[in-house]
């Protein structure tokens, strides 16, 4: 929360610290094991209710509940997942006989990808979108192209529009792609308009067009990020192929990061299979009367999954982007060694991150016009990310409360880093013992942050109910101990930044 460089975080005794990785794992382990025990015992009533589906191992069920996993789920077994491999196929194939004809074949493959999924009225959608941000962008107003990519983002929410949109498809889940696609693609465009606004480049209008047709259908990419500037795009995209056979080097890349991802998504339905987290959280009456470590369960759970969903969702793009010399943003870090709000912003979706200083946060002023600024570029971040993902109410809730989160850590970070606190510090307590007192800072920090990211995954319901049990109710019984073994998180989380892997 208010952690220092890495270079100044004071080693402490090697027992201390494995004391804090017996603590945090088996604390994980213990209420995991309580959850799943809660939820056998209330299957009968959670598969009434919520339907349960038949699990992928006899004797198990499977809790269907998250709508992104199940989501994603089908329609990589539809689709996505063959159309993934066959722009792995023509990326590798044109890289090795045509190299010059790379750019425009993957453009090609990715219009007529997503042609096949959305339907022409769907990518004409898209293409009316890419041609009002292209038309504006030539102005090089900024204020401009924020206003119409901001108008083109809301049209996304205009019922009539809506219903139109839906009577295309046969089923809800086509017109949801086409909704994340448009979603994700205003990203693109609001990142190509800014970027030629800035610095207009010295090419024509066509080649312009080109690069961000191939920007805009970078296949994948398209759906659901993650998210690249079109800066860095087209920097990578232009950079001469190396001379020397990577090809072995390539297929290892791949076995091993395909290993990898298998290993991930069999550890995201392992969870659901065993603990019915989505499905509990639905019903307020479980969340009443779960027992204490079940709750917490529940709660690690809940993010743990998000991570772990995440691993997958842009794991397997980014292995296709690295093989097209792309550098993907990093994939997420564990939310069990996150400790800031912060952190969780700046390390869980990298890409989303260094989209909203570029274009937000910096030309907003951030933290070069003093902290008025500063808290004006990051709530104005915060709150494009809540209109982005749809502005529904619990989403707002979510966006004050890590803008508030933000604004406290920075406060705090900037109180002890004045010459008067540092030097009372210094003369009262070891390197070792100010460190200690950051993790405890940091406990409460990641207790706040937990419960945003419930709110964020769950609904106000869920963060209202988490509040009144720990905070309110067991703020006597359940809060010191749950403090304590975040604290115990934060500690793991400090020596991870301390020494990376």
């Amino acid at each position: 929360m208010t952690s220092k460089p890495k270079a100044q975080l004071a080693p402490l005794p090697w027992t201390e610290i494995l004391a804090y990785w017996l603590l945090s794992f088996g604390s994980h382990l213990f209420s995991f094991y309580q959850l799943h025990r809660f939820s056998k015992e209330h299957e009968a009533g959670l598969l009434r209710e919520f339907q349960l589906e038949k699990g992928l191992v006899k004797g198990f069920k499977r809790d269907p509940s998250d709508f992104e996993w199940n989501f994603w789920t089908k329609w990589a077994k539809k689709s996505l997942l063959w159309t993934l491999i066959g722009h792995g196929v023509i990326s590798r194939l044109t890289s090795v006989f045509y190299p010059k004809f790379r750019v425009p074949a993957l453009t090609i493959y990715g219009l007529l990808a997503a042609s096949s999924v959305l339907g022409i009225k769907g990518v004409s959608v898209l293409l009316v979108h890419l041609g009002l941000s292209f038309s504006v962008a030539q102005l090089r107003k900024p204020a401009l192209s924020w206003a119409c990519n901001l108008l083109l983002l809301t049209t996304l929410h205009i019922q009539p529009l809506e219903h139109i949109q839906r009577g295309w498809y046969k089923t809800e889940e086509e017109y949801y792609l086409l909704l994340f696609s448009v979603a994700v693609c205003g990203l693109r465009f609001i990142s190509f308009s800014l970027e030629h606004c800035w610095c207009p480049l010295d090419r024509g209008g066509v080649v312009q067009l080109c690069w961000l047709f191939s920007y805009t259908f970078y296949h994948p990419f398209f759906y659901n990020g993650p998210i690249i500037t079109y800066k860095d795009y087209i920097e990578q995209m232009q950079r001469p192929a190396e001379e020397s056979d990577r090809g072995l080097s390539a297929f290892s890349y791949l076995v091993l990061r395909s290993g990898r991802i298998l290993l991930w998504w069999c550890t995201a339905e392992y969870m659901i299979h065993v603990m019915y987290m989505h499905s509990i959280q639905s019903n307020e009456t479980y969340l009443e009367i779960l027992p204490p470590w079940a709750l917490g369960g529940l709660a690690l759970a809940l993010v743990q999954f998000f991570y772990v969903k995440y691993l997958v969702l842009f794991g397997l793009p980014s292995m296709l982007a690295t093989l097209d010399k792309l550098v993907p943003p990093k994939l997420p870090r564990c939310v069990s060694i996150m400790y800031s709000f912060t952190g969780m912003w700046r390390h869980f979706d990298e890409g989303l991150y260094r989209w909203l200083i570029r274009y937000i946060y910096v030309p907003l002023g951030g933290s070069r016009h003093g902290r008025l600024y500063k808290m004006l570029s990051t709530g104005l971040a915060f709150g494009f990310v809540c209109l982005w993902h749809g502005g529904h109410d619990y989403l707002q809730y979510w966006a004050l409360m890590n803008w508030a989160g933000v604004l406290v850590e920075n406060g705090l970070k900037s109180l002890f880093a004045s010459s008067f606190i540092h030097s009372i510090v210094e003369q009262n307590f070891s390197a070792a013992m100010e460190r200690r007192c950051i993790a405890l800072l940091s406990a409460f920090s990641t207790a706040m942050l937990i419960l945003s990211n419930l709110v964020f995954l769950g609904g106000i319901h869920v963060g209202r109910i988490f509040w009144k049990r720990v905070f309110i109710q067991g703020w006597s019984t359940m809060a010191p101990p749950m403090l304590a073994f975040l604290y115990c998180f934060a500690q793991i989380g400090l020596e991870w930044t301390s020494h990376p892997p």
